[in-house]
Parts: C-alpha cells; structure tokens; sequence
C-alpha cells in the first residue's frame, strides 16, 4: 500500500482536489480512479478525510492519498493476437493495431489490449493503474497505432510511470494530415480538456492541463503533409487535438476531428476525389506511435524500439504521392 504525500503551492489555490491529484502525473492513475480513491475515503487533507472530488484547495495543505494495494482482477483473459517487441520479467513493448481498444471500461469489458495481456502474461501483471487497467503505463487511442509499454509488476509501473512525468521517454509519432501546417516546424502549446460542447471530445481550453507538441513536416503533398510529432506531455487526443484546433490540419480519417471533411483544402473535382479515395484507403486515423525510448527501471538499460507504420500509412502515402507527382 502506497500513500504519497504532496504539499499545495499558491498556484494551486482554488483548484479541484481531483484536479490538483491528477496533475500529478508520476501518480501514473487515471482521474476516475482517482475520484474512487476520493470518495472511498482514500485521500487526507492536513490529516482530515475529503470524500468530495470537489473540494478546492488552499495553500499549504498537505494532501495524502492511500493507494490499497491491488485487488484481485475480475476480467476475462482472452486468446487476443497481439505484436509483442519485447518482453522479459519486468515489462512489454507492443506494437498495437487498429481497432484495439487498450482497456476495458465498466460497460466494455472483452476484446481489449488488457485481456489479451491477461491471457498472455497470466498473472504478472502491475495492478497499480486500478482494476481495469492492469500494466498500464500510457495509452494510444484506439485507432492509433504503434509502440506502447506495459509494465508487469508495481515496481516498473512507478518508474516507468516517473519517466513519463520527467519527460525522459522518447516518444516519436508520424501522422499524415490534411493540408499544411504554418510555420512548417513548431511547437504548439496549449491547455487540453473536455470539450464543454460536446463531452466525447477534448479541445484546447483554458481549464485544461498544460500540454505541449514538438512538430515537424517531413514531406508536403499537393493537399496534405507527412509530420513528425514529439510530445512534451500525454493528455487525452494531445496530437488530434492540437493539429486540429491549433493549426487547422486535422490527421487523415480523424473522424472525431474533421480529417474526414477537411475545412483547409480547396473543394475542387479533382480534390474531393482525392479526399475520397485517401479516406477509404486509411480506414482509420493516419497517427502512429513510431519510436518508444526509455531506461529500464530494473536493469538501467536506455532502451528504444521502432515500429513502421501499418500498410493502410503506406497505401495513402503511395496515393498522396502519385496525385502530387501527376503519375
């Protein structure tokens, strides 16, 4: 049983007590587990039990939260065929496909990433994520692909979980997007959270959590661009969300953040068309997690791991290339 202990600064005067734990991202916990904790009577304000996600803070308090140690997991393991890069006692590096959902949810608890690493690793695996989300460390959407560590006991969750709030991971997407962003390599930075128009999307917000995204054009098409992406933080849709509303070029087949109609590209025949058959060959957002770097929490090795984007990435890229070039 853990019980981290965290002083409040003036910063944080006024925020949520949910909020202010969720920010705290070597915690490596989601915010529903966190507000269970809350409500559970888990979390200590100056010594006083808080059971309200609510409560807003003050200066000077200090919070303690107790994390109970892991209870046994009620979900099914499944024979789910999943890319292993590498694995040994401590930890996993999947390279996951599209489609895969990574965890369950209280209302979808078969056919995810957890399952099948219930299956494949028995009982090894960290529980310190909650019950639902056993060995995970981080997440990719569901139709993101790519490179995703998964931690097989607590130890390696924590650090594992530490480096991604240092910002010590290396982690390098490539995404295909619609038109071109402006400057051609940047950073964008803005405040991501729940769209208050529509609660199944994020948008940059001032209430959000601070987020950041290193970006960089490899190659520009007649209608879209090839970019690399270096996040400096994880939030919720980071990538989608700041290409989208920052730079106005949402990812190819981003039906959530208009990649399936773009707004910025001329709407001649010859586009649409275009449009239309980039759409049906990506079946699926063009983001994916292509480089993963970190060191081992156990043995201290710098480890990195390199995935190529799946055949649909390609198929565009080759469709792309073939109207730009008139071939």
């Amino acid at each position: 049983m853990d019980t981290p202990e965290y002083r409040t600064e003036i910063s944080d005067s006024g925020i949520r007590l949910d909020s202010f734990l969720a920010l705290q991202d070597e915690l490596g916990l989601s915010r529903s587990y966190i507000n269970t904790l809350i409500r559970n009577g888990h979390v200590r304000i100056d010594g006083l039990v808080f059971s309200k996600p609510s409560t807003h803070l003050k200066e000077s308090q200090l919070i303690s939260i107790i994390i109970p140690d892991p209870e046994p997991i009620d979900l099914l393991a499944e024979n789910i065929p999943i890319d292993i890069v590498y694995e040994d006692a401590h930890l996993i590096v999947v390279d996951k496909h599209a489609g895969l959902v990574v965890h369950p949810t209280p209302s979808t608890r078969r056919g995810t990433l957890v399952n099948a690493l219930l299956y494949h690793c028995k009982d090894s695996l960290s529980g310190i994520s909650g019950d639902l989300r056993p060995g995970i460390v981080h997440r990719l959407d569901k139709d993101t692909t790519g490179l995703m560590m998964v931690a097989k006991d607590d130890e390696t969750h924590r650090h594992l979980s530490e480096q991604l709030a240092a910002r010590t991971v290396k982690r390098r997407y490539v995404a295909l997007c619609w038109d071109f962003p402006s400057p051609s390599n940047g950073r964008i930075q803005g405040p991501i959270g729940r769209d208050p128009y529509n609660r199944q999307k994020m948008t940059v917000i001032e209430s959000g959590r601070q987020a950041a995204t290193n970006y960089k054009t490899i190659k520009k098409y007649s209608i879209a661009s090839f970019i690399e992406c270096r996040l400096e933080s994880g939030r919720t849709h980071q990538i989608r969300v700041h290409m989208s509303v920052m730079k106005q070029c949402p990812i190819i087949a981003d039906s959530k953040y208009g990649g399936m109609a773009p707004k910025g590209v001329p709407s001649t025949k010859q586009n649409r068309e275009l449009i239309a058959d980039v759409i049906r060959l990506s079946g699926h957002q063009m983001l994916h997690a292509e480089t993963l770097g970190f060191t081992h929490p156990i043995t201290s090795e710098e480890l990195e791991f390199h995935s190529a984007p799946p055949i649909e990435f390609r198929l565009v890229q080759k469709k792309l290339d073939s109207a730009t070039t008139g071939e």
